[in-house]
């Protein structure tokens, strides 16, 4: 490809995904409900040997699972936690299969190209050519495409250009054709707005996430897990619980506003000069606020 259209390429299992997959609440328990569907996707030879070894045969529905899509689509508000938590589930499905060398991809904007007709089409088509030819013989591929309303938005749509549509033909088509590649190329697509993506995408999706803002409880266990080492007290975090919930017409906070907003913002007001308070974290809530969410 004359340009790079890959914001990154990182060899799995990685170390740095795995440290970073540690603060990711709710990572287990949302692996745990979509792993077994994922194992179905990607290890397709595998079930038509336990079909075999349970019933003796291969079941015909064995065939169907066949015609799945090995992609998913992760939706909801920004600073939900979509991409890292794909990166993370990729991650550990490389570490899970163990025998098999993983590369994660992650889709670039720099896919839409400069505007010269028929780029974007071409630019998503080297793309996946370029994932298959890396996964040779016997290894395996993540694709991340994060805001993927950007590239995947409905066809019907008045504003869509043509550039848009051959673009979304040209995604549908490749991902048709990873069934191909039985299960060794995965896809997530990330989109803050599930409802713009063209339906064509969304049937194909063989698993959807909604990824939601934290609830009081989520929030509580990242106050917790995060401001651990300083000491404050049940009620100061039940406080904080309480400011970052919605309020007044503004929504909840997100893991991202809490992570990359509040705690900045606290931080600030105590350094140099002092140590870091609760007090400190009052003040910041009333310099800062949550990302306002995007209507669906």
């Amino acid at each position: 490809m004359s340009i790079s259209v890959f914001e990154s390429k990182t060899p799995l299992p990685d170390p740095g995904i795995t440290a970073r997959t540690n603060g990711l609440l709710g990572f287990e328990s949302l692996y745990l409900r979509v792993s077994k569907q994922l194992q179905l996707l990607i290890n397709l030879d595998q079930v038509e040997t336990w079909s075999k070894k349970h019933h003796g045969k291969r079941l015909a529905l064995v065939e169907a699972l066949r015609d799945q899509y090995p992609f998913a689509i992760f939706y909801g508000d920004v600073g939900t936690g979509k991409s890292a938590m794909a990166e993370a589930i990729g991650n550990r499905i490389a570490k899970d299969a163990k025998v098999e060398d993983s590369v994660l991809f992650k889709l670039s904007n720099r896919v839409r190209g400069t505007g010269n007709v028929g780029e974007m089409g071409t630019l998503i088509s080297e793309a996946f050519a370029e994932i298959k030819k890396s996964i040779g013989k016997d290894r395996r591929a993540i694709l991340i495409i994060d805001e993927g309303d950007s590239l995947a938005a409905s066809r019907t749509q008045e504003h869509s250009h043509h550039e848009d549509k051959v673009a979304v033909n040209t995604l549908i088509q490749a991902i048709d054709e990873l069934r191909a590649n039985k299960g060794r190329i995965f896809t997530i697509l990330c989109t803050n707005r599930m409802s713009v993506l063209d339906p064509a995408i969304q049937r194909r999706a063989a698993v959807v996430e909604h990824f939601r803002r934290p609830d009081a409880g989520q929030r509580k266990d990242l106050f917790g897990m995060d401001l651990a080492d300083l000491g404050l007290t049940p009620s100061q975090i039940a406080s904080l619980v309480s400011s970052t919930g919605a309020v007044a017409g503004k929504p909840s906070w997100t893991y991202s506003d809490i992570r990359t907003r509040l705690y900045p913002a606290a931080v600030a007001l105590a350094f140099p000069e002092t140590g870091l308070t609760f007090t400190h974290f009052e003040q910041a809530l009333q310099v800062t606020s949550p990302s306002p969410a995007l209507a669906d």
